[in-house]
Order: C-alpha cells, then sequence, then structure tokens
C-alpha cells in the first residue's frame, strides 16, 4: 500500500537527519566530562529533603547521586533516597549504575540488585515503546500530520523515561517536520533543550534556545522564563559569567497590548516551572553571584538590587540577598562572611560546584579593587582587617592585582601601605600645551603660505590630460 507524506515534511527530511548526526556528535564530545570528585562538608543546617523536594522528575535522582558522591555526612540518607527515586521509574540503565555506586561506596552487602522489579520495569518499557511504535506507523500510512507529530513525540518521552537519551533526541527533533504552529515549535525546542541539558551538551542548548525565541508571538511567561534560564545554565557552563548574569537577571518581558503599544511584564518565580531542570531559587543564586563577580556597579544596581522581577527571585534566599547588598554597600566583612557560609551549600548543586572557586576569586579580587579605588593611600592592616585575612596574604591578593593592571598602585611593603599610581600633573600639561603649541605653529605656517600665493595671484591647477582621473586624485 503506497501513502504520501506532507511536502513539508521531505523538504526538511535531510536537514533534520544532519541536525541529529550534529546532536550524536555533541554528545560524544561533551555528555560527562570527568571531573576531580573532592569531599564537600555542608552547612549545619542543610536539609537533605527540603532540598531536593525544589525538583521533579530525573534530575532529583542525578541531584542526589552528586551529593553521595561527595558528602559524607549526607551520604547514607542521599543513597536511601536515591535507590527508591530510581525505582519510581523506569530506567533500568539508572537503576544499575545507582547500585555499582551503591557497592561501591558501602560494599558488596548495601546494594542488592532487585532483580524482579528490573524485569518488570524492562518489560514494561519495552511494551509500550512497541506500542508506541506501532502506532506511529499507523498514523504515517494514513498521512495524519498532527498524529505523526504526536506520535514521535510520545516516543521522544518514552525513550527518555527509559534514559536512551540519543533516541529522545532523535524523536524530538524528527516532531519538527510535522509542527503546524508557533507552539509545536516551542514544544519541540522546550523538549530537546531539557534532554540536551542532562546530556551537559549546552551548545546544543543555545541553538535551540536561539530557534525557540525566534518564534513570533512569544509571549508565554513560562516559555520565556525556561528559555532565559537555560540559556544562563549553558553560559555559565561555558564560563562565560556576564552572559549568563544577564540571562538570569532578565525575568521580565516585553507584552503588547491591543493599540500596539508595549510594556513590561514581570515573571514570577512560580511561572518559572522548570523544576525538572532548575528551580527559582537557582536562578536567584547563579544570577546573583554572576551578576556580583561581572556587573559594575550601576549595572549591579539597575539589574539587580533595583529591578522588580529580580528581586522576586532574591527573596527566595534570604543570605544571597543579603549577600549582594554587603557588597553593594561595601560592607565587605559581612560580605565574606556570608560568602564562606554559603559555600558548602553551593558546592553540592552540580551546575555551580566547578564555578564557585572562580566565582569567589572575582568577586574578592572585585571588593579589593572596589575598596582601594577612592583612596591615594591606605593601610594594609586596616585593609586586611577589613578582608578577614592577614596582611602577608593581602598582600599577595594585591600583588596579583597589580600585575594584572586591575588596581593601578604600588606597595610600600616596608610601611604596609599601598600608594595609588597617579599621572603626573605636571607633566601631562606640559605635554598637553606643546602639542597645542605645535599644531598652532602648523596652522599659521599654512595660513602665511596661503597669504603669499593669493597676494602674488599664484594657483597650481592640474594638468587634466596627463594627470590621473579626478576621482582618483587623493584629496587635502
Amino acid at each position: 500500500q503506497e501513502h504520501s507524506f506532507p511536502q513539508s515534511a521531505m523538504s526538511n527530511l535531510t536537514g533534520s537527519l544532519m541536525d541529529m548526526d550534529e546532536t550524536v556528535e555533541g554528545v560524544e564530545s561533551e555528555t560527562m566530562r570527568e571531573e576531580k570528585i573532592t569531599e564537600i562538608t555542608p552547612s549545619a543546617n542543610f536539609d537533605l529533603e527540603g532540598y531536593i523536594s525544589n525538583y521533579t522528575g530525573r534530575t532529583r535522582a542525578i541531584r542526589l547521586k552528586f551529593i553521595a558522591e561527595r558528602t559524607p555526612a549526607l551520604q547514607a540518607d542521599a543513597i536511601k533516597m536515591l535507590v527508591h527515586e530510581v525505582k519510581s521509574g523506569q530506567n533500568v540503565k539508572l537503576y544499575k549504575s545507582v547500585i555499582e555506586f551503591v557497592r561501591d561506596k558501602v560494599g558488596p552487602e548495601g546494594g542488592a540488585l532487585d532483580q524482579s522489579w528490573m524485569d518488570r520495569a524492562q518489560e514494561q518499557a519495552e511494551k509500550t515503546l512497541e506500542k508506541l511504535e506501532v502506532e506511529l506507523c499507523q498514523h504515517k500510512l494514513n498521512s495524519i500530520k498532527e498524529k505523526v507529530r504526536m506520535g514521535h513525540h510520545d516516543i521522544g518521552i518514552q525513550h527518555y523515561a527509559m534514559g536512551n537519551l540519543e533516541e529522545a533526541l532523535k524523536a524530538f527533533i524528527r516532531t519538527r517536520d510535522y509542527g503546524t504552529s508557533s507552539k509545536h515549535t516551542i514544544d519541540m525546542c522546550l523538549q530537546v533543550i531539557k534532554v540536551a541539558i542532562e546530556m551537559r551538551n549546552f551548545s546544543h542548548v543555545l541553538n535551540y534556545v536561539t530557534k525557540a525565541e525566534q518564534v513570533e508571538q512569544l509571549e508565554d511567561p513560562s516559555t520565556i522564563a525556561k528559555l532565559r534560564a537555560a540559556s544562563g545554565l549553558a553560559n555559565l557552563d561555558s564560563g562565560k559569567y556576564k552572559i549568563a548574569a544577564t540571562k538570569f537577571t532578565s525575568m521580565k518581558f516585553e507584552e503588547k497590548k491591543e493599540n500596539n503599544q508595549t510594556t513590561m511584564k514581570n515573571i514570577h518565580p512560580d511561572e518559572l516551572a522548570f523544576n525538572e531542570v532548575i528551580a527559582p531559587h537557582d536562578v536567584a543564586i547563579y544570577g546573583g553571584l554572576c551578576a556580583l563577580a561581572t556587573f559594575d556597579r550601576s549595572e549591579l544596581a539597575a539589574k539587580v538590587m533595583e529591578d522588580a522581577a529580580f528581586k522576586q527571585f532574591l527573596e527566595l534566599v534570604p543570605d544571597c540577598r543579603e549577600l549582594i547588598s554587603d557588597f553593594y554597600h561595601s560592607r565587605y566583612s559581612s560580605c565574606l562572611a556570608l560568602m564562606e557560609k554559603m559555600k558548602g551549600d553551593l558546592m553540592l548543586d552540580m551546575y555551580m560546584n566547578p564555578h564557585v572557586d572562580k566565582l569567589y576569586e572575582m568577586i574578592r579580587s572585585k571588593a579589593l579593587v572596589q575598596y582601594f579605588t577612592p583612596f591615594a593611600s591606605v593601610q594594609m592592616p586596616l585593609m586586611a582587617q577589613a578582608f578577614s585575612t592577614n596582611v602577608a596574604d593581602l598582600q599577595k591578593e594585591l600583588t596579583q592585582l597589580i600585575m594584572k593592571k586591575e588596581i593601578k598602585a604600588r606597595i610600600d611593603s616596608h610601611n604596609k601601605t599601598v600608594y595609588a599610581r597617579q599621572a603626573d600633573q605636571e607633566v601631562s600639561t606640559f605635554h598637553r600645551a606643546l602639542q597645542m603649541g605645535m599644531e598652532y605653529e602648523r596652522q599659521t605656517t599654512a595660513l602665511l603660505l596661503r597669504l603669499d600665493l593669493i597676494r602674488n595671484d599664484l594657483s597650481i591647477k592640474a594638468n587634466r590630460i596627463q594627470g590621473p582621473p579626478r576621482g582618483d586624485r587623493d584629496e587635502d
């Protein structure tokens, strides 16, 4: 029996296959980079159950495993919650890896494979997938475009539940050829973004964020917030902290009115609804720390301190809000104390963990520069006291900043004083006066020459026959 496909689907088929090939290649190069695991000590009031309740979906299991690997104090509770979480789904591969991890941490007696659960889960997952594939074939025979799109979407959801991320990604990308509205395009992009984030393929995340943002009439607050958060996460991963800060703090959008006028509308934290990837309080922490590290004082005031939209997110994390306030008002001792208090908990976040030390270093360096800038000289013992350090360590930090040319200063090691390097006003004034005198002499000489030419009725004209064309002559 012959059947026909929609013309648009056939015309885009080649592009889709190329996209999928690029996807798999990107996955192979970027999936879960190996990193050195260091032991983390959380804060005394860290509540593991409360923390993990902020998330939904498989990110709960991934975050629990991340914490169990690095935090001996929470390992027992994290493993117990992890095994329970994994067995609530259909991902048999993840269950096996978790049991292997448990055996590695607590010994063979700590993790026994539940073979009966594995058999039931695998059988159920395969039956569901087989049923969906049969239904998709039937929809293709009937050439029902919307049902074919939904068939690929459902197969993608099932592959994702089973942990087949590459197959899920391919299925979601195929839905693009059968979409008939902007909503279908956005749904496809969000599904691809979610899977790509779990695969740590952040270049793919940025590609599909761009595709979604190009859709006309994108005015849904939840969709806009998800795209900004995903873009911020991708830029955070690549170390582009200022771009990440801009994305995380831009939690508002232009809403069009009936009279074609636009007004700015704030996005409420509850409208983010992206807990299967990151929670609203993560947006506050990521955005706040990246902003402290990269924004100048005016940007920090306008985009963070005084921005009504982002302040809603900061209210969810009082320590982060106080940290930003202390930094902005130059209360550095309190600011650094809060940073130290938050560090252990921040290290438990799998996306923030690789960047905490770098961001902290950038924030501290920025605070040192900001502290020193208004003064001609500063006593290092007083500065060391303000930054809760000793003079020797402070001198090393200042030396590094001077070498990087972030501070124009010189250090008097004997008197423990830092002096600002200021340009010699007398010398610079003399150079400006000399330059002005030379310019005056040149203009006066040219003027006298012109007067002599006019007085003697002399003029110079180009030879139009032998000379170059008029358009090729250099103009004075």
